[in-house]
């Protein structure tokens, strides 16, 4: 069937037309692609690229936007955690940053005393072990985050539980938590989690 065409001379996109096009019906009255084309190139299907396009973008979707499966989201880089000596000049608290204020019922205040600990999270003070390990202060992320939900508090409790394996803290067992008792408090199980383990006394971890 012929193509139905205006007075333009292009194709009536509500009529029928055929592709290829017929051959032209004068000498030199020569028909090309470009000319069966609608007016709008993206308006009908096939148009703008093997993945469609539109006047706004003729290249078709991009593949890597937002909601297209084929979207990557950069992963989040994990925690980095370092426990060092309250009194080590790396440790900025107490020095150039003033301490946070001790955690709600903990009793006490950090400082810098030999035999202390503090375990950084990204450069966070989120642990602070008192001399001898009886005693541990911690910082949430936000007050109102679960303990097992706390990813700086469990990588901390990582952390804080390979230095005693490794030898550097000897044998330690945490009797108080923020002012409450190890074994019962939220923070309690993250450290049975990092690998200490209950004892009537608290949770105990050596080398």
């Amino acid at each position: 069937m012929s193509g139905a065409r205006d007075a333009t001379g292009l194709p009536d996109l509500d009529g029928d037309f055929t592709w290829p096009p017929e051959p032209p019906t004068a000498p030199g009255d020569y028909v090309s692609p470009k000319d069966l084309a609608p007016a709008d190139p993206f308006a009908a299907p096939g148009y703008g690229g093997p993945r469609g396009g539109s006047p706004a973008n003729p290249y078709g979707p991009n593949p890597y936007a937002h909601g297209n499966r084929h979207t990557r989201s950069p992963a989040a880089p994990d925690p980095r955690a370092v426990v060092l000596a309250a009194a080590d000049p790396a440790n900025a608290y107490g020095a150039a940053l003033g301490w946070p204020e001790p955690p709600t019922g903990a009793g006490h205040k950090p400082g810098r005393k030999a035999g202390s600990l503090v375990v950084l999270v990204d450069g966070e003070l989120t642990l602070y072990m008192e001399r001898g390990g009886k005693t541990l202060l911690a910082w949430p992320t936000t007050p109102d985050t679960a303990a097992t939900d706390d990813t700086r508090l469990r990588t901390a409790a990582e952390a804080l539980a390979a230095a005693a394996r490794a030898g550097t803290l000897g044998t330690v067992t945490v009797e108080r938590v923020n002012g409450t008792s190890a074994l019962t408090s939220p923070l309690g199980t993250l450290l049975e989690a990092a690998g200490f383990i209950a004892t009537p006394r608290g949770l105990r971890i050596r080398a």
